[in-house]
């Protein structure tokens, strides 16, 4: 029976698609997956590059481009597209097989040679070669083959290695880049080339080389597995793995470990992979996030990827707070205008000038954030990132103002959500043997400190026991935490991640420049940055839109869903992001009134088929969609108002706010896959600004 191997960029291409030329697309690749092996559909291109690139006539318009071997039946369905974008992509290229790894290498071979040529004839500069102080026998030992082995040894500007992206053989591509960027030989081969095939590498083995990269190929066998595939083609690749994620996943580690990276790089897929492959070693494994509407998005992403009921059966997908309130007893969990009316009547009681946001905020980020239970420990702490100075009488004052509120809590058996980690941490610190065998903490950057006290305590200190994804670039919260400091030590045990596979590098490079100049610390108090995150998918640029009025905003916005709407993106694969719940209702009445189904995301809801999802920036994390339209990006919503300290008040909680808000809003943009569209009423918010004068790439449309 003929196999056939679909490439992820034929998906790309298909979903970029309107639906009825999908459902083509599907009808004529069953009919050619059902009779392969006579060859039956295929038009043969002449004067190509590749004599085994052939055509597939999908309607008058579109053609598909299928790679068919010398020898077998393994057919592979590399692009989709009109009849004649189809053929120009495949006019001058071909496929050859790295001899590193062994996978599949698509390359444009005419533009290499011209590349060449044109280096050739250029005169002499006394620029230095860019790859001088790399030798051939490293360069061959990476995977560089004899074609690029002379266009490496001509590059002078790492520019025009830049400009060849998505020409040259993406492997061999990574490998250019990374040299050029510094990296060593050795570097590379572990983070780049990654695994290595274990047996002979034949050239001419294109069957072999395609079955050895399951990111990138899927093989499919029957019509039930292809209609499968087609019918959710990004849950298919949501979880699938690149070398660099496959080693970080799968491999072992002598204690905690985490995995880095930008939004997009692939943490989720690790840390989903991470589960599964301690799950079917045996283990008892937590696979745990901070929102209950991203538990459940990666318990379904979970069951798409393993569908063995007995390995789900050790995996416990669950909020760090649903593990805490296993181990308390009954309580009343206080509500946050409760809170505040607690703080304002210690404040009135005892005359103090402290602010309740500036008291509550000292008691979670210096009192429990340092698990301090006296009155000495707390004159004494370290009060990292408190901007205002506080003397000793002051932290008095302080201290006495948190033990009556604390009291209070106590007599109206009161908890935060805070205080249930506490002592759920006690707890479970008192248990001979923990719940679980290995941890696994996705979007780890939000947590608080008492709910890294949580994890360290229902897992024993061993090796594998905690594996940490996470990106401080999307905090969103005000929980900066050094993890060893809960006890949690990684030094040694971390990988990073460069490539983003699901935003255009419109979206990404519009998105980052709003982070530009921004300090910010990693888990493990190194300075974060996002230098090299870069994505390998190209498309249309951020869509920003002013209006007057509200009205005119949400009417532009219901517009826009429309188009993708009509383009044949599902309902569901458009997220609608606001800042505050009022704005994120309006979108929905808006959408609804314009005849479009619509459903406001909460803990409790995730929304139904045929529904556009809209939700707080906040809820949004973690998740991702076709089409992302951020609203209500205006000077006096983001940043939101009562979200930010004044400077007066406090200058470094000032700008932490400020930090915060703006990572909220990049956390909302790098939402998007395809399109972005955001939009304001009135001023547009500072953030927006910041982006236009730092924007590198074409302008954006208003």
């Amino acid at each position: 029976m003929p196999r056939l191997g679909i490439h992820q960029d034929f998906l790309q291409d298909l979903i970029r698609l309107e639906r009825p030329i999908q459902r083509k697309v599907l009808d004529t690749i069953k009919k050619f997956e059902q009779t392969a092996h006579t060859g039956a559909h295929l038009e043969k291109l002449n004067d190509f590059r590749d004599p085994r690139f052939k055509s597939i006539r999908i309607g008058l318009d579109y053609r598909g481009i299928v790679l068919v071997p010398e020898q077998g039946d393994h057919f592979t369905l590399l692009r989709v597209d009109t009849h004649d974008e189809a053929y120009a992509w495949a006019r001058h290229r071909r496929v050859s097989v790295n001899m590193a790894n062994g996978h599949m290498e698509i390359r444009d071979d005419a533009i290499i040679d011209t590349a060449i040529e044109t280096m050739t004839r250029a005169p002499v500069e006394a620029a230095h070669p860019l790859f001088e102080h790399v030798s051939d026998a490293d360069l061959v030992r990476l995977g560089i083959d004899d074609q690029m082995l002379r266009f490496a040894r001509m590059l002078t500007d790492v520019n025009i290695l830049e400009a060849l992206d998505g020409k040259l053989p993406q492997t061999q591509f990574d490998v250019l880049f990374g040299l050029a960027a510094g990296m060593t030989p050795e570097d590379i081969w572990n983070d780049v080339v990654g695994a290595v095939a274990r047996e002979r590498i034949d050239p001419d083995d294109l069957a072999a080389a395609t079955g050895r990269m399951p990111h990138k190929v899927a093989l499919v066998e029957g019509t039930e597995e292809l209609i499968e595939l087609f019918d959710k083609p990004f849950a298919r690749w949501r979880v699938y793995l690149h070398p660099l994620q496959r080693e970080a996943a799968f491999q072992e580690y002598s204690g905690p470990a985490q995995v880095t990276g930008g939004p997009g790089t692939g943490k989720t897929v690790v840390a989903l992979h991470r589960a599964r492959h301690l799950a079917r070693q045996g283990g008892r494994v937590l696979l745990t996030t901070f929102t209950a509407t991203l538990a459940r998005s990666l318990a379904e992403s979970l069951r798409l990827l393993e569908t063995d009921d007995e390995v789900l059966s050790r995996i416990d997908v669950l909020t760090v707070d649903q593990v805490a309130r296993q181990y308390t007893g009954r309580f009343t969990l206080l509500r946050d205008e409760e809170e505040k009316e607690i703080w304002r009547k210690v404040i009135r009681r005892r005359g103090l000038d402290f602010a309740e946001r500036f008291l509550a905020e000292e008691w979670r980020q210096v009192v429990l954030a340092q698990g301090i239970a006296s009155s000495d420990d707390y004159l004494y702490a370290r009060r990292i990132g408190r901007g205002r100075r506080l003397g000793s009488l002051q932290r008095a004052q302080v201290w006495r103002a948190i033990a009556e509120f604390e009291q209070e809590l106590v007599k109206h058996n009161y908890r935060t959500f805070e205080t249930v980690c506490v002592e759920a941490a006690r707890v479970l610190g008192e248990l001979e043997v923990g719940p679980y065998d290995h941890v696994v903490v996705d979007e780890a950057q939000d947590l608080h400190p008492v709910r890294w006290r949580v994890l360290r305590a229902v897992v024993p200190e061993r090796p594998n026991d905690l594996f940490v994804a996470a990106d401080t670039h999307q905090r969103i919260y005000d929980n900066h935490v050094s993890l060893s400091r809960v006890g949690i030590r990684i030094a040694g045990r971390s990988a990073r991640l460069k490539i983003n596979y699901r935003t255009t590098e419109e979206i990404l490079a519009w998105s980052c420049a709003m982070l530009t100049g921004e300090q910010i610390d990693d888990l493990d108090g190194t300075r974060a940055d996002l230098t090299g995150c870069r994505s390998e998918i190209h498309g249309a640029a951020p869509e920003l839109y002013g209006a007057a009025t509200k009205n005119a905003e949400l009417t532009r916005l219901v517009e826009t869903v429309r188009i993708w709407l009509d383009a044949g993106v599902l309902p569901e694969e458009i997220g609608i992001a606001a800042r505050s719940e009022t704005m994120g209702q309006s979108a929905v009445e808006a959408l609804k009134r314009g005849g479009v189904e619509a459903c406001y995301l909460s803990r409790d809801r995730d929304g139904a088929a045929g529904q556009v999802r809209v939700a707080t920036i906040h809820r949004m994390k973690g998740l991702e969609f076709r089409c992302v339209a951020v609203v209500g990006v205006g000077a006096n919503q983001m940043p939101a108002p009562n979200a930010v300290t004044p400077f007066e008040e406090d200058a470094t909680t000032h700008a932490n706010d400020l930090q915060r808000e703006r990572c909220l809003l990049f956390v909302a943009c790098t939402r998007a896959r395809e399109r972005l569209h955001v939009s304001w009423h009135g001023e547009p918010s500072l953030f927006l600004n910041l982006a236009n004068d730092r924007r590198s790439h074409r302008s954006h449309r208003r």
